[in-house]
């Protein structure tokens, strides 16, 4: 049935509205008459009741049809309005038509004209509502760009992108009064897109909040393309396989559930951010009007997303560059206060006098809490020095042994050799027992520093600071090679002690890894026989060599051509019962150890693959760190035997004696001589041969050896040395 139309028919004479309304119902039934009889009462219907159409007579009391016509035109200049009068002279109908009605008709006889009038009445009525509805229209669209404008303007505002998707999705909600309305976020890391904000405008409607993986549904398929698209049936997409795999009570493109909240779907892509949806309930819901409006929201949408992004990377930019300047003023203060150290640490003359200074120049600071160092000696490792700090705190981590979270950072640091750093000891689990003093003593950020020098660790450097993970990259840096600077420091007090002292420990050790090149030497062997390693001379990168004596059966010669580890190997002398062999090899890890911890070896024989070594020790150097290192290269390692040995304060003398004076060459050549036998009689060994056996020419070899020989002399007969 086609929608009511209610006429007002306006007649002085009331039979015959009455009688012209039934005839106008019978030939319509969309038609409801009413009448009046002047245009007073016209006038007053019309304030009572919603009319569509007026049919007026011409001539009435008081108010003639035309005058009626003007009162209402003066309201509405298109409301429809029909003259229909039983005067019909050309004059009249001028008159009406200058007037503006709607249509004229002339009162007749028979009941035809009342067809016409219905006909004239309905096609009034359906081109004014038209007109009114295509005027309603515009000044709706009008409102809604004015909406659509107001809303950009808090787009551009936004300061985030989930700010802008949030009113995104609400005004394409409010301007398009559709079901549904979703942003969903490209995130490149991931490569998916990810629900950003959706606003639904029925509680019992589907939640749109989900991910679209890459290659998944429309939502996907439209943002990789770049193009916008229109489904009038997202269902009818599905089966025929435009939408993605459903899970369990999943729409075409898993942007609805169960309750499917839209039938139709507009889709459009936010360029690289997104894509914007808008669905409604209904198929083919979308006209042309709200396919406009979303592509500007969605055009305007990507502007402030374009401009949000900009001004991201523009913060983030302040944000490092400040970052960066407060860094390099620490590092530059850093820096400073390392220099500082440095100067005191080469003033010390004892290992304590070092970490002292240490301590102190950090902890004098204004960036540093309070610092401590640890000693590998220990076990478990204990602060030895400190300062900026209470004893307090100090018997605290003492007490706690083992179980304290500084000791297990310090642990942590020496096994790795590398810097270790807690950023907040308030977040961090293994420091909740800190909690208190972390809060009392003002830190949160703890910088572990080991005290290396040539891969020997003589302890740890604790430095706490002030604030969550407040240790830039390169402050840890600086602080690192300080660190590296105070284990060579610890390093070379500790030989200049070694050199003075005369107190020594000397370790016997018993090896039995088939990796020691003695044991695989002895192997050798026939029985029970020995082979002993006479001396060693250390050529750095050139090698080292080694003169080892072996019963005259021994038949060594053939391993120079079987064995890597040795470059070469030649008969130094022979005698009736022992040969002396010299041996150029590259440096072994046993000699590494014990050139990392300025350790001597005085004694090494071996006897059916196991050797036993005599070595003697600082006093300063940590027994048990330096048996492990060995054991980390050769297991089967035993210690023997422990005894503190002296020696007489001349030979001592001597050794520090020789040691400045001789070069390297004389000293290499001076001891090349002693242990091949030079010096005995008869000689078992030439100068041409330890010439060879050094890679020297037979003249070099003499000068040096001349002038290692002169030094010696001078030193006995001149007395130079007291």
């Amino acid at each position: 049935m086609s929608q009511p139309i209610t006429v007002l028919v306006v007649d002085n004479e009331p039979d015959f509205a009455d009688l012209a309304g039934e005839m106008l119902e019978r030939e319509r039934e969309s038609i409801v008459t009413v009448s009046a009889t002047d245009g007073a009462q016209a006038l007053e219907e019309l304030e009572r009741r919603e009319v569509d159409c007026i049919v007026s007579d011409y001539e009435m009391p008081e108010m003639s049809g035309l005058e009626l016509l003007e009162t209402i035109r003066a309201d509405d200049p298109d409301f429809p309005f029909i003259l229909f009068t039983g005067r019909g002279s050309e004059e009249i109908a001028s008159e009406a038509i200058a007037a503006g009605v709607t249509q004229y008709l002339q009162k007749g006889s028979g009941k035809e004209q009342y067809a016409l009038l219905a006909n004239q009445i309905t096609n009034a009525v359906s081109q004014y509502r038209t007109e009114t509805e295509l005027r309603e229209s515009e000044r709706r669209y009008e409102r809604t760009l004015t909406t659509l404008h107001e809303t950009t303007r808090d787009l551009m505002r936004g300061e985030t992108k989930d700010e802008i998707y949030r009113s995104a999705v609400e005004t394409a909600g409010e301007i398009l009064d559709v079901a549904v309305a979703a942003a969903y976020a490209f995130e490149p890391t991931a490569g998916v897109l990810e629900h950003a904000a959706s606003t639904r405008q029925s509680p019992d409607r589907a939640d749109p909040e989900m991910t679209f993986d890459r290659g998944e549904g429309l939502v996907w398929e439209v943002f990789s393309e770049g193009e916008s698209a229109y489904y009038e049936d997202v269902t009818r997409e599905d089966s025929e396989g435009g939408g993605a795999p459903r899970a369990d009570g999943e729409a075409a493109d898993g942007v609805e559930a169960a309750t499917t909240a839209s039938r139709s779907e507009l889709i459009v892509p936010l360029g690289t951010h997104g894509v914007l949806v808008a669905g409604t309930g209904d198929v083919d819901g979308f006209d042309e009007t709200m396919t406009e409006l979303l592509h500007i929201l969605a055009a305007n949408t990507e502007a402030a997303l374009d401009r949000a992004e900009r001004e991201q990377l523009l913060r983030d930019h302040d944000r490092t560059l400040t970052r960066q300047n407060e860094e390099l003023t620490r590092l530059n203060h850093t820096n400073e206060i390392v220099r500082e150290i440095n100067h005191g640490v080469a003033q010390a003359s004892t290992r304590d006098a070092i970490e002292e200074t240490v301590c102190e120049r950090l902890a004098g600071t204004d960036r540093y809490r309070f610092a401590w160092i640890a000693a590998s000696d220990d076990d478990p490792p204990a602060p030895t020095a400190w300062a900026g700090v209470d004893a307090a705190y100090i018997d605290r981590i003492r007490g706690d042994g083992s179980s304290a979270p500084e000791v297990s950072l310090v642990g942590d640091v020496l096994d790795t050799g590398t810097v270790g750093l807690v950023r907040d000891v308030l977040e961090d689990e293994k420091w909740q027992t800190r909690r208190k003093e972390a809060l009392t003593y003002g830190y949160q950020t703890v910088l572990g520093v080991p005290l290396i020098a040539d891969e020997r660790r003589y302890g740890v450097l604790v430095v706490h600071v002030s604030g969550a993970d407040s240790m830039g990259e390169g402050e840890r840096e600086v602080l690192a090679e300080l660190g590296e600077t105070i284990g060579h420091a610890i390093r070379s007090v500790e030989r200049t002690r070694a050199m003075v002292t005369d107190s020594r420990l000397e370790l016997e050790l018993a090896v039995g890894d088939s990796r020691l090149l003695l044991n695989r030497l002895s192997k050798q062997l026939p029985g029970t026989e020995q082979i002993t390693l006479e001396g060693v001379v250390d050529r750095g990168e050139e090698g080292i060599v080694l003169f080892v004596s072996a019963p005259a059966t021994a038949d060594l010669a053939s391993l120079e051509a079987s064995w890597a580890t040795i470059e070469t190997l030649s008969v130094v002398s022979e005698g009736d019962e022992e040969t002396l062999f010299e041996l150029t090899v590259v440096s072994t890890p046993f000699l590494d150890v014990l050139r990392t911890y300025d350790v001597q070896m005085r004694m090494a024989t071996a006897e059916s693959g196991t050797s036993r070594i005599v070595l003697e020790v600082p006093q300063r150097v940590e027994t048990r760190s330096l048996v492990e290192a060995i054991r980390e290269e050769y297991p089967e390692t035993d210690l023997v035997a422990k005894r503190e040995t002296t020696r007489t304060r001349s030979a001592r003398q001597l050794d520090t004696y020789l040691a400045e004076k001789l070069t390297d060459k004389q000293f290499e050549a001076l001891q090349a001589a002693h242990y091949s036998g030079f010096f005995e009689w008869p000689r078992e060994t030439t100068g041409e041969d330890l010439a060879d056996a050094l890679d020297v020419s037979a003249p070099t070899y003499h000068y040096h050896l001349r002038a290692a020989e002169r030094k010696l002399v001078t030193l006995a007969f001149d007395r130079e040395f007291n």
